[in-house]
C-alpha cells in the first residue's frame, strides 16, 4: 500500500500522463464535440440496442465490448464454442459500418498471414506491401492460442500501438482498431498458452457463457427464416466513434478515484495470494475503462463503483495467483481481485 501522500500524489501524476501517453498517437479528431455533446447518449443507446438484435440476452457483454471499443482498448473473449463470440465481433462491425476481418488462428499460421508481406513487382521494379487481414477495423481473431507464439506476438505491434512494421516501413492501422479474440477455456491440447506480455494488451478479458432458456427459445425463433445480421444496419460511423473515443478520454476523474485505482493495482503486488500483479499498463486500461463506463451510463465524470466493476474484468487476466491456477483454465484471478476490492477502502 502506499504510505504517504507524497507517493500517492506523483501516482496519480504519473497514472494520468501514461493515460495521455496511450493516446496521443491517434491521429487527432475535429473539434466538433461540444456540438455532438447532446447526441452521445442517443448514439450509445443506439449503438447498444442495434448489436442486441443480432446478439441477444445478453446487455452486459454488449455494454462490456463497447467499454473496450471507447476506451481504444482490445478484448479477450474466453468461452465455450457456439455461444455467440463470432456473432458479436460481426455485430459490432456492421453497426459502426466498418470493416470486419475474421482471422482463424492455426498451428501453421505464419505473422506475414495476419500482417501482409512484401511482394516484387516487376513492371515497377520495386517491392510493394500487401496488406494482411490485420488492415481493417473490427478484427476476430479466433482460438487465438492455437497459433504459435512467434504469429501471437506479430500482433503485440498492431494491438499496442495500432500499426504494422514490415521491412523497416511503419504502415498505420485504419480507425477505429479493435480486436476481438476467442479461446476456449477447457480444451488445451495443441494450444500455445497467451504470455503475460500477450494477455496484458488486452483491456478487458470477458466470458459470454450460455443463454438462459427464454433467451434460447428467442434465439430459435429469430432464425426461423433468416441470419438476424443480414438485417442489421449500420446506425453510427467510424468518425462518430472515434468522437466518442475521444469524448471518453475527456471524462473527469478525480483524484479520489484515481488515488484508488493504484491503491487496487498496489493491493495485488503485495497480496499473499498472487505471485505476479497488475502492471502498471493495467492501472491506466482501469482508468480508461471506467471513463468509458462512466460515458456509456451518461455521466461525463467517473464514480468508484465504474471502478470496481470493472477491476475484475480488466485486472483479473493480469494477476496469476500463488496456487489451482492454470493459464486459460478459469478466471481465479478475478476472484482473487474481488477479495482485494473488499479490503481496499472505496472513497467517499
Amino acid at each position: 500500500m502506499y504510505s504517504g501522500h507524497g507517493t500517492v500524489a506523483r501516482g496519480q501524476a504519473d497514472l494520468k500522463e501514461n493515460v495521455e501517453d496511450t493516446v496521443s498517437t491517434r491521429s487527432p479528431l475535429p473539434h466538433t464535440l461540444e456540438e455532438t455533446a447532446g447526441e452521445v447518449p442517443g448514439q450509445i443507446r443506439g449503438l447498444a440496442d442495434n448489436i442486441q438484435q443480432a446478439f441477444l440476452g445478453k446487455p452486459q457483454v454488449v455494454r462490456n465490448a463497447l467499454v473496450c471499443l471507447f476506451a481504444g482498448g482490445h478484448l479477450l473473449i474466453e468461452d465455450v464454442p457456439g455461444v455467440g463470440k463470432t456473432l458479436l465481433a460481426r455485430a459490432l462491425a456492421r453497426s459502426i459500418d466498418c470493416r470486419f476481418q475474421r482471422i482463424q488462428f492455426t498451428p501453421d499460421l505464419l505473422p506475414t498471414d495476419v500482417l501482409g508481406v512484401s511482394v516484387f513487382n516487376m513492371s515497377r521494379d520495386e517491392f510493394v506491401f500487401k496488406p494482411g487481414p490485420i488492415f481493417a477495423n473490427v478484427i476476430l481473431a479466433d482460438e487465438i492460442n492455437r497459433t504459435t507464439p512467434r504469429t501471437q506476438s506479430a500482433l503485440l505491434e498492431a494491438m499496442n500501438d495500432f500499426q504494422v512494421s514490415i521491412d523497416g516501413v511503419t504502415h498505420p492501422l485504419p480507425e477505429p482498431f479493435i480486436v476481438l479474440a476467442t479461446q476456449n477455456p477447457f480444451e488445451f491440447e495443441g494450444t500455445y498458452p497467451l504470455p503475460e506480455s500477450q494477455l496484458d494488451r488486452f483491456l478487458m478479458r470477458l466470458r459470454i457463457g450460455y443463454p438462459s432458456l427464454e433467451d434460447e427459445k428467442q434465439v430459435l425463433e429469430t432464425r426461423k427464416l433468416s441470419d438476424p445480421l443480414d438485417a442489421l444496419q449500420s446506425v453510427l460511423e467510424a468518425r462518430q466513434v472515434l468522437q466518442l473515443q475521444r469524448r471518453t478520454r475527456e471524462v473527469a476523474v478525480e483524484d479520489s478515484v484515481a488515488e484508488y485505482i493504484l491503491r487496487i493495482s498496489d493491493a495485488t503486488r503485495g497480496s499473499d495470494e498472487l505471485v505476479v500483479g497488475a502492471s502498471p499498463r493495467g492501472s491506466v486500461f482501469l482508468y480508461r475503462a471506467a471513463q468509458a463506463l462512466a460515458l456509456i451510463q451518461g455521466r461525463d465524470y467517473c464514480v468508484p463503483d465504474d471502478v470496481k466493476e470493472l477491476a475484475p474484468l480488466v485486472l483479473g487476466h493480469r494477476v496469476v495467483p500463488r496456487a489451482g491456477f492454470r493459464p486459460g483454465s478459469d478466471h481465479a484471478g478475478e476472484e482473487v481481485v474481488r477479495h482485494i476490492l473488499e479490503a481496499v477502502p472505496v472513497p467517499e
